[in-house]
């Protein structure tokens, strides 16, 4: 008897707590505490936003390493590609030690802009793969996952300046932002693919300068955390 009590004890214990979980995992999260959402802490938003950026770099790297191996065979043809970025008027912190001197308002406004300065070329990027017949559906598909994975890191970013400013650590002085123009012109069939490879690779070195960016201003203002 004393045995069946206990059993029916526990397994209405084991239910109270699936239940918590369960209610948990499914709120939505927030960087406030508004009703039925899941708080995450500061130190966790940029946790979130590192790995997003850190496999946001990886899709850039397979991708480079792919037009590399089959569409730009000759050392000679990847000598001559252009490494004029149209995110070079973005003046960016040369090294770590420049980046840590930075004031934190001001690195985190670079890494803003450079999302912002990637979100149409990529697009436009994917489209540029899509029409290829020569490139994979899977390089396509990864195109098109890279050019969202800029989305949804500029919304995380802004979660982490929104969870900053609400525990005082940073003002208002971060204005909004525009999206960027098009990159690319109507051009020949040939020099397209090279503008191609160009685009990727001057994201793939951007999409690095985001990541190092976000894991020095995380060390920086929650340096108890993974520092």
């Amino acid at each position: 008897m004393m045995l069946a009590a206990c059993s029916v004890w526990l397994l209405l214990v084991c239910l109270v707590l699936y239940s918590r979980l369960k209610v948990a995992a499914s709120a939505p999260t927030c960087t406030n505490g508004q009703a039925g959402c899941h708080v995450l802490s500061l130190a966790n938003l940029f946790d979130r936003v590192i790995q997003h950026s850190a496999r946001m770099h990886g899709i850039s790297n397979d991708l480079h390493s792919e037009f590399e191996l089959y569409f730009l065979p000759s050392k000679n043809q990847i000598g001559r590609v252009s490494r004029n970025c149209h995110t070079s008027t973005i003046l960016t912190p040369n090294g770590k030690e420049n980046a840590q001197r930075m004031a934190r308002e001001e690195l985190t406004e670079v890494i803003l802009k450079l999302l912002v300065a990637w979100g149409d070329p990529l697009w436009h990027f994917h489209q540029s793969l899509a029409h290829n017949h020569e490139v994979s559906n899977f390089s396509s598909n990864k195109s098109l996952e890279m050019s969202d994975m800029v989305h949804e890191l500029r919304k995380g970013v802004q979660k982490v300046i929104e969870k900053m400013k609400m525990l005082g650590i940073m003002g208002n002085s971060l204005g909004g932002l525009g999206s960027s123009e098009s990159l690319l012109a109507p051009v020949s069939a040939e020099w397209r693919l090279m503008k191609d490879y160009d685009l990727l690779y001057c994201f793939r070195r951007d999409s690095s300068k985001i990541q190092n960016y976000l894991k020095i201003l995380k060390c920086r203002i929650v340096p108890e955390h993974g520092c």
